[in-house]
């Protein structure tokens, strides 16, 4: 990775993570020269790749300042976040909506991720992300009883408060959760999605919404299956 891109990705993490937040200002062109042990080109066109993807503006009178609208994390990525630096939210981020209900499942992906028989039981989580008070992802996680007979917080009602499900699980099991492959795809929205971004569209009109999903494991199968549906418009960052 050349000098330039090097130092970018780091400031792209740095603001993924949170440390820096909208409306804080970037380190000053010195600043990074001293700290990064590059000249001052280099940086000039590193911060010129991240205006360029809209992480960072400049601000007459405040110098480059990170931007209002940082990227939407997946909620996977949202989990790495909190084992860097213990955050689950981003800064002005929160969820809302939070339900929690025991479901027959039937959807054949999901039978399939989960390797469960159709009519089987699982205990499904659904709550709103907001970034800056405007809805910016739903999120549906979904779990086989096996599950949650090792982390019963699971069917709480209300935000659990615990951390992340694998966590608990490895202390609990001594098992290890591993990520599996996370996909994206494009449709349409249903109805209650809609509702949970705030959208106002008539029920004929077809509103094309990107959904990632992700299913984590331990050595036994599934775990667990994680969809999380985006508002049109939404920026996410994809894997390096």
């Amino acid at each position: 990775m050349s000098g330039y891109s090097k130092i970018a990705a780091h400031y792209r993490e740095v603001i993924r993570n949170g440390d820096l937040k909208p409306g804080d200002p970037m380190p000053s062109y010195s600043a990074a020269v001293a700290e990064h042990q590059v000249n001052r080109t280099t940086v000039i066109r590193a911060y010129d790749v991240l205006k360029s993807e809209g992480l960072i503006v400049s601000q007459p009178g405040k110098g480059t300042v990170v931007a209002s609208s940082p990227l939407v994390v997946t909620g996977a990525d949202r989990v790495n976040r909190m084992s860097q630096n213990g955050r689950q939210y981003a800064p002005g981020e929160t969820s809302t909506g939070h339900r929690v209900m025991r479901r027959s499942v039937y959807d054949p992906e999901v039978c399939q991720a989960l390797q469960l028989e159709p009519g089987d039981e699982v205990v499904i989580r659904i709550r709103a992300f907001r970034q800056d008070d405007r809805a910016t992802t739903v999120g549906v996680s979904i779990y086989p009883t096996r599950t949650v007979a090792e982390v019963p917080e699971l069917a709480d009602e209300g935000r659990m408060s615990g951390g992340f499900f694998g966590t608990l699980y490895t202390e609990r099991t001594g098992r290890e959760v591993v990520r599996g492959q996370r996909t994206a795809e494009a449709r349409q929205a249903s109805q209650d999605e809609l509702a949970a971004l705030e959208i106002d569209a008539p029920p004929h009109v077809s509103v094309a919404v990107m959904v990632t999903k992700v299913t984590y494991h331990d050595e036994q199968g599934p775990l667990a299956h994680w969809e999380d549906v985006y508002a049109p418009g939404t920026r996410l960052p994809l894997p390096e």
